[in-house]
């Protein structure tokens, strides 16, 4: 049994399952720790990967070389693309997955890795010496030795559950806390903080009367999350259902708030503002008189099915009562109660930028601990965890993600520099350049950064580098083509379109919101020739990328020049260049969030709450510049 190794993972959740890989993958001896290896990557809230800017997050994932896009599709039930009304900027994938099958996706995956081994057990305590991590030790008594170790126990650290006045210790139903690393960590001087969170009852299909529901079918598109070809899953697709609460619902919710333990103070902690539970709801929203659920299949196969948007942590006979006052729900029957559940969490601005503690050398910590919430949150947190522990191992250069860069990038600097009052879930308005952003770009973005980096491989790189080649000759020939009015008129005037009066460049016509490469094709044999030269199994993803960069082209231009400009104050240097409670011409406020802190640069620096534009003004004449 070998007791040594590079990394160290603790939690086979979704941070650690994406630390493991990556550390692995990139050449690290990796041990990857859990109480249950039958649940590993449990999906332990809704079976659904993806939504508004968590899908974007799983594509820039997959597109560093991360395995969760992959898992998601070849798990998955029902794919649909979300807010297509608005602009690509805004559009996010989303996936149901066959909660069983997303698991065995995922063990096959780790099972498969080299240099990734397994071990099943809790860990007690983490061996530090002189301030540098050097392993863990288990509740069966094992001792293994590492170089680096991350921290992804998820909810299960002190993780006590609610149902009512009833109090379960465990981390998830049925699973047991994880004990003594919080104390542990805290006598290291790390802040720790409680949050709370919740899920809903699941239901038994049979006793849902469905023709009192909105049936809501998924996408047979050639969308998906991986830029890898060949994910697709095989699985039955099935739909979900729309339902909504009443008055008679809330009103069966109001009588039991006092036995709720949100309102009883029997719950203290922080809970997530923008995925309520449903008390929270009737008393946030009082004026309301209905709220829209969703009834989404946990499997392919199985009859249990997840309310989502009912979390609760009434008691059980308060939410049976209050859930058959829903017509399609009258007969319902329950396989288990919504809970609520709180757990440990650790100030995410005593961590670096690439998620290493500054408290404790070697030690880095990825996912709920950190106070996000959200599979895809934790999955992008454990990719660059494990890609910077294997760095530190073998004496790489740090790997982090700009602002401008990626949502993971947003995602971790709001962590570290901002910290976190409630559990934090990403939303694209987070993001000042979400243009730049989108999912249909993510490869283009980031693969070529994973595959210098090891992670991304060169078959991966190939497919990015050819869809790009595809997609600049496809723009070149719009900017170049002139479209000839007596052509294109018919075709305009049977759209209700102002015809033209001479000829014009292909590239401006398609700036017509009404007009797209599929309708013009019909009428140019030039571009249909064009779009047949595209690669077969990728034309259509190529010809949407090619269409959004045309389209959006000056909004896209502007943003990267805006983007630059702000980018130009993370390039100055700020670690170690102060004490900050010795300059006395910023605010008070400022000096002690800048000693907090330490930003590594002026960037950073001007994104902490408290620290004003006047305080940057100094800092940078200090500096010298």
């Amino acid at each position: 049994m070998r007791r040594d190794y590079d990394v160290i993972v603790v939690g086979a959740g979704h941070a650690g399952c994406e630390a493991a890989c990556a550390a692995a993958r990139l050449g690290s001896c990796t041990l990857l720790i859990t109480i249950d290896m039958n649940k590993i990557a449990q999906m332990s809230c809704n079976p659904a990967v993806g939504g508004i800017a968590k899908g974007q997050i799983v594509r820039e994932i997959d597109a560093l070389g991360g395995q969760m896009g992959i898992v998601t599709d070849r798990s998955s039930i029902q794919f649909r693309m979300l807010n297509r009304s608005k602009g690509p900027a805004m559009w996010s994938p989303r996936s149901q997955s066959d909660r069983q099958q997303f698991i065995l996706e995922w063990r096959n995956v780790l099972e498969n890795t080299p240099n990734l081994y397994m071990w099943q057990d809790s860990v007690d305590e983490f061996v530090i010496e002189g301030g540098v991590v050097k392993g863990v030790k288990t509740a069966l008594g094992m001792n293994f030795q590492a170089q680096a170790v991350i921290l992804t126990a998820g909810t299960f650290l002190n993780g006590l559950m609610h149902v009512g006045p009833v109090k379960t210790p465990g981390g998830r139903v049925s699973e047991p806390p994880a004990r003594g690393i919080t104390e542990q960590l805290a006598s290291f001087g790390f802040t720790v903080g409680r949050m709370k969170t919740g899920t809903p009852p699941r239901l038994d299909e049979r006793t849902i009367d469905f023709s009192q529901a909105i049936k809501q079918e998924g996408e047979q598109d050639f969308h998906h999350f991986s830029f890898l070809p060949g994910t697709t899953s095989r699985l039955p697709q099935r739909p979900c259902w729309i339902v909504h609460t009443n008055e008679q619902v809330h009103e069966v919710l109001r009588k039991g708030l006092p036995q709720s333990p949100l309102y009883n103070g029997q719950i203290t902690s922080i809970g997530p503002r923008y995925c309520p539970s449903i008390e929270t709801k009737i008393v946030t929203f009082a004026d309301k008189t209905s709220h829209q659920l969703f009834i989404e299949p946990e499997g392919a196969q199985t009859h249990e099915m997840y309310l989502n948007g009912f979390s609760s942590s009434l008691p059980w006979d308060v939410q049976i009562e209050a859930l058959r006052h829903i017509p399609a729900l009258r007969d319902v029957h329950a396989f288990r109660p919504g809970y609520a559940i709180e757990y440990d969490f650790f100030d995410p601005t005593q961590l670096t930028h690439t998620l290493e503690s500054k408290l404790v050398k070697n030690l880095f910590l990825a996912g709920q601990v950190n106070g996000t919430t959200g599979y895809e949150e934790a999955a992008g947190q454990g990719l660059i965890a494990g890609i910077n522990a294997h760095q530190n191992v073998t004496g790489g250069e740090p790997f982090t993600l700009a602002r401008n860069e990626a949502y993971i990038g947003v995602l971790i600097d709001d962590l570290v520099t901002c910290g976190v009052d409630e559990p934090y879930r990403m939303f694209t308005s987070r993001a000042e350049h979400r243009i730049l952003l989108r999912q249909d770009d993510a490869d283009m973005r980031l693969t070529e950064r994973g595959y210098q980096l090891g992670l991304a491989t060169p078959e991966r790189y190939e497919l990015m580098r050819s869809k790009r080649e595809q997609i600049d000759r496809l723009t070149a020939f719009c900017r170049d083509f002139t479209v000839k009015a007596a052509v294109i008129n018919p075709t305009l005037e049977a759209l209700g379109m102002q015809p033209l009066s001479q000829g014009q460049r292909l590239h401006d016509l398609l700036l017509r919101p009404q007009l797209n490469m599929e309708i013009l094709a019909k009428a140019l044999p030039e571009l249909q020739a064009q779009i047949e030269a595209l690669e077969g199994d990728r034309r259509e993803e190529i010809l949407e990328a090619a269409e959004i960069a045309i389209k959006y082209r000056g909004y896209i231009e502007r943003e990267s020049a805006i983007a630059e400009r702000v980018s130009r104050l993370d390039n100055v240097t700020l670690k170690g260049k102060f004490d900050y409670t010795q300059i006395h011409q910023i605010s008070t406020e400022a000096r002690q969030k800048l000693q907090a802190i330490d930003p590594e640069t002026v960037g950073q620096a001007s994104r902490i709450p408290g620290v004003s534009p006047s305080d940057i003004n100094i800092l940078l004449v200090l500096l010298g510049r």
